[in-house]
């Protein structure tokens, strides 16, 4: 994990097997990046695609929104002032519209980008698209999530 944003990291409300961020690479108050590699020995593979697996798609959607929402969510709640540390963040996604357009296999790593569409009233909403390691957009949409601090 990315030790420039150890702070973020640790505040999210994530443990394994179900945290999908390994690093944050930039985070500001516009947007956030960061990357995941999918372990081939995660639970979801087995199973879903007889020989042949797959990265499910609530799966991907989840990565999107831990790295491109929580991430971004957990860094504008603690530069407003808001609120700092582990316990004071909770997030929950709100809503989601993802275009899925490549799949991702296990052993791949993906960059996950994030633009703030806004964020008021406790609600953020981003664009969000996941890159494969050839830069191509694997998936994209939509995200939107309450933030409580």
């Amino acid at each position: 994990m990315s030790s420039n944003y150890s702070h973020i990291l640790e505040a999210l409300p994530y443990s394994q097997p179900f945290l999908f961020v390994d690093a944050l690479n930039t985070v500001s108050e516009e947007g956030c990046t960061g990357s995941y590699q999918f372990p081939a020995n995660s639970f979801f593979y087995e199973g879903h695609f007889k020989d042949h697996p797959v990265t499910p798609g609530v799966i991907l959607t989840e990565c999107m929104a831990q790295i491109g929402l929580v991430c971004l969510g957990v860094f504008l709640l603690n530069s407003s002032g808001r609120r700092s540390g582990v316990e004071a963040t909770r997030v929950a996604l709100a809503d989601s519209n993802v275009t899925y357009l490549q799949p991702v296999y296990p052993e791949e790593t993906v960059t996950v980008v994030s633009e703030k569409v806004y964020f008021r009233f406790g609600k953020l909403k981003c664009k969000v698209k996941m890159l494969n390691a050839s830069g191509e957009t694997v998936c994209h949409g939509e995200m939107s999530g309450m933030v409580v601090g």
